[in-house]
């Protein structure tokens, strides 16, 4: 920018009038010379001089103007400025020339074409002046005022152009210093903004330890995780921000031991609660069933469907109870979904599972017991173990159904095999020292419960029934050998005497325990009374009653093997009826009383007729709905003992009517008959009769038939050998008339036994028709066969002949003397008698 601090405008002024008009001042002289057009060397001296300002802002710079054709275009310039309509439009024309000139350095060039256009222009000026001189001073003049104003305005824009030049420099060092201010601003904008990074990348790390005191592990690895991916990366150029880099693994670690503690803890409490956990599992268990059990009383239908159904499940839907979460235990799994969460974003999930396996699997070692003892009854020890063990199975499964890929299902079912294992490795020695079938009801009904419980959450229970059968094995060994025992007691204790009855109450009780069907209106019976079974049999159908249903107990709320209960049963049944009861009652039949024997017989007989109904109950008690006839084998054995006592009573009695006979005396040659039957006869029938009304009233009437049938027939024989006998060498007519007269007393006796109802054959048939042929008066027709099978079809053919040999009126026929001395003879002397 050119120095006008020295310019003015006014002096300047007055040396272009005096050079532009010369004669403006000097008069007419100068007005005449001024119209001469020939210009004088003062006015071309103040021409130059009008430029200096140009000249001035030029100086040093300028260059001679070589080229004609850019003194031609800058010429060219100037005329299109000069000729511009507007003052924006000189300028936008003027000021781009003279920026070019400065940029080509034409300073020179550009002042030379401005002299030559000016002059230019004043040639053209004076020659108008001079044409019209009048008008042109007047414009003079006018120019000249304007020039004035111009030049006024000129200061002023100096005076302003001064302000704004001192304002400029005031601006331009408030500028300065505003730059510096702003550079300063930055600085401390950045170092704040360090400091403020820097301060959330320590807040962020002691966020991490207060997260951790708060038991917020996972929280805390987040924010960790956000402090070493984000913000740490903002302020890595600080030493603070690598310090604390490099101490994000350790407090990983940190975050990974405070949640491993707080699992830690977690397992000793849910280890702790686990017994807990199974009673009330337990507890829900048999809630579950007593609600089964009032569905099953209200309709028969649903006693078709058993716990854990899929109708019992349905139904029991609306019951909604959570054995995790309840007043009484709440398992949170809170702690374990953390340490899983935390674990897989430390990308150490299949680590920690396998950590987690191996300390469940030592809790379960702690779990179980090295043995269990079932002293004085007491199962307490082997339910709290079932109770732990059902609480620690629970949180398995509760534990793989919530977490996903954790825990797998073989895993957890390995556990669930060995804990089984090991659970029957211990009760399996217990369980034989067990000596009371209810200690083995106590186990089982334990067991039971478990094992339904451990259904509802989808284990296999398989093992656990397969042991049940073990275990009514030894609940069947027990129970044969208690009833057994008490069978025995009963056998060796009866008096085998009749049962007296002495009220109403006591006949009821008989005669529901007992499978005997009283004849009498129980009304019309007079107490006391007695029952034909002596008191063995109501114990013994007490105990088989018994016997039954503690075998059916097994079976009750969960057994799946009911078929081996029936068969087991029906052996075990069999088995003691046979041995304990049939076996003792045949070892006493050697007694030589005949009421004991006789008692017997009625006893079999009632316990025939109970194993027939027995059969009948077991098939209706069945498991199997298509099971056939229940067979057993005591049935027949009783059957055939009661045939053995019946022989063993006819010998007992035929054992009284030979001692009877062997005092019986017959006189076979007699001078006279006899009017009434022989005494021994007499005897005989008379302890027929006692026997028949006392000791053998109570046997039934075709076993009484059998009695006399039996003792007469053996009378009867014992009678035809008397004669028989090689002692007796004749017999005469009136013996012959005592024996017929014998004969018919004992025909009398058998009519009157038929007239009472017993229905005997014709059993003295071979006597009579023997004492038919003896008192027959043509005795030679025996030898006639047409005539011996008419008459004598039941006398011997070799006794007929040895007997008329010994009749005396035949023994002419025959060439034997008539006298033979002493014709007497006992039974005990016909022991060499051919029969």
């Amino acid at each position: 920018m050119p120095d006008l601090s020295n310019f003015s405008f006014q002096q300047e002024d007055k040396r272009r009038r005096l050079s532009l008009f010369p004669g403006v001042n000097g008069g007419p002289r100068a007005r005449s010379i001024r119209r001469t057009r020939t210009p004088s060397p003062k006015s071309t001296e103040n021409r130059s001089r009008g430029y200096s300002i140009f000249r001035y802002s030029l100086k040093g710079n300028m260059v001679s103007l070589d080229d004609p054709l850019e003194d031609a275009h800058l010429v060219q310039v100037i005329r299109q400025c000069m000729l511009s309509s507007t003052d924006t439009e000189y300028f936008d024309l003027l000021i781009p020339a003279i920026k070019d000139a400065c940029v080509q350095q034409r300073e020179d060039g550009l002042m030379m074409a401005l002299e030559r256009f000016a002059e230019d222009k004043e040639a053209e000026i004076e020659q108008m002046c001079n044409e019209n001189h009048q008008p042109f001073v007047q414009s003079v003049e006018q120019v000249l005022k304007v020039r004035e104003e111009s030049m006024k305005y000129t200061s002023e824009i100096l005076k302003l152009n001064q302000t704004i030049q001192k304002s400029t420099e005031s601006l331009a060092a408030k500028k300065k210093a505003l730059v510096d201010s702003r550079g300063t601003r930055q600085n401390i904008d950045e170092a704040m903004q360090a400091l403020h990074s820097s301060l959330e990348v320590l807040a962020a790390a002691n966020r991490v330890h207060e997260l951790l005191s708060e038991k917020k592990h996972y929280t805390a690895l987040r924010t960790l995780d956000e402090l070493h991916n984000i913000h740490l990366k903002e302020v890595m150029h600080f030493e603070v921000a690598k310090i604390i880099q490099s101490s994000v693994p350790a407090m990983k670690t940190m975050i990974k031991e405070a949640v491993m503690t707080d699992l830690n803890h977690w397992l000793y409490q849910i280890r702790e609660t686990s017994k807990l956990l199974g009673q009330v599992a337990f507890d829900q268990t048999e809630l579950r069933r007593e609600r089964q059990k009032e569905r099953a009383e209200k309709s028969q239908y649903f006693e078709l469907f058993k716990l854990n159904s899929a109708v019992e499940l349905v139904l029991d839907e609306r019951e909604e109870f959570d054995v995790l979460n309840n007043e009484n235990v709440m398992i949170d799994f809170t702690p374990l979904h953390e340490c899983i969460h935390i674990h897989e974003a430390l990308e150490l999930r299949d680590d920690f599972r396998l950590e987690y396996s191996d300390v469940r699997r030592q809790q379960k070692e702690l779990l179980l017991p090295v043995s269990v003892s079932f002293r004085e009854d007491d199962i307490s020890g082997l339910a709290q173990v079932l109770e732990e063990i059902a609480g620690f199975a629970i949180i398995e499964r509760a534990t793989m159904r919530r977490t996903q890929n954790f825990r797998s299902a073989s895993d957890v079912e390995e556990l669930w095999t060995s804990m089984c294992s090991k659970t029957i490795k211990i009760i399996t020695p217990a369980m034989q020292e067990v000596n009371n079938s209810d200690t083995i009801l106590k186990i089982k009904a334990i067991l039971s419960l478990f094992i339904q419980t451990m259904d509802t959450w989808s284990y296999n229970v398989d093992i656990l029934d397969a042991f049940l059968l073990k275990l009514f094995e030894r609940y069947s060994e027990l129970l044969k050998k208690q009833f057994s025992k008490d069978f025995v007691e009963i056998v060796q204790s009866d008096d085998y005497m009749p049962m007296a009855i002495t009220d109403a109450e006591e006949y009821a009780k008989v005669i529901n325990v007992s499978w005997f069907k009283d004849d009498r209106d129980a009304e019309e019976i007079q107490y006391p009374t007695v029952l034909p079974f002596s008191q063995m049999y109501p114990l013994c159908c007490i105990d088989l009653r018994s016997f039954l249903n503690k075998y059916y107990f097994f079976s009750r709320e969960y057994f799946h093997h009911p078929h081996k209960i029936d068969e087991t049963l029906r052996v075990s049944l069999d088995e003691m009826l046979k041995e304990q009861v049939c076996k003792s009652l045949h070892e006493r039949l050697t007694s030589k009383y005949l009421g004991q024997i006789v008692q017997i017989l009625i006893n079999l007989e009632h316990f025939e007729n109970a194993c027939s109904e027995l059969q009948i109950l077991l098939r209706d008690v069945s498991a199997s709905a298509h099971a056939g006839p229940v067979q057993l084998e005591a049935l027949e054995m009783f059957r055939n003992e009661k045939k053995t006592a019946e022989k063993r009573i006819f010998e007992l009695v035929n054992s009284k009517l030979d001692d009877l006979l062997e005092g019986a005396e017959y006189d076979w040659m007699p001078d006279t008959a006899e009017e009434t039957a022989s005494p021994y006869l007499l005897a005989m029938t008379r302890f027929l009769t006692d026997i028949m009304e006392t000791t053998l009233l109570g046997l039934p009437n075709d076993i009484k038939g059998f009695v006399y049938f039996d003792a007469l027939s053996h009378l009867a024989s014992e009678i035809l050998k008397l004669p028989l006998s090689e002692h007796v060498r004749m017999i005469n007519k009136n013996a012959v008339k005592n024996m017929d007269q014998d004969v018919a007393y004992l025909e009398e006796f058998v009519k009157s036994l038929e007239s009472e109802g017993s229905n005997l054959p014709r059993i003295f048939e071979e006597l009579r028709e023997t004492v038919n042929l003896l008192k027959s008066d043509n005795p030679e027709e025996f030898y006639d066969i047409s005539v011996r099978m008419k008459h004598y079809t039941k006398v011997d053919p070799l006794n007929g002949p040895l007997l008329m040999e010994k009749y005396v009126t035949f023994l002419p026929l025959y060439g034997v003397p008539n006298t033979i001395p002493d014709g007497r003879v006992k039974r005990d002397q016909k022991s060499g008698a051919n029969c």
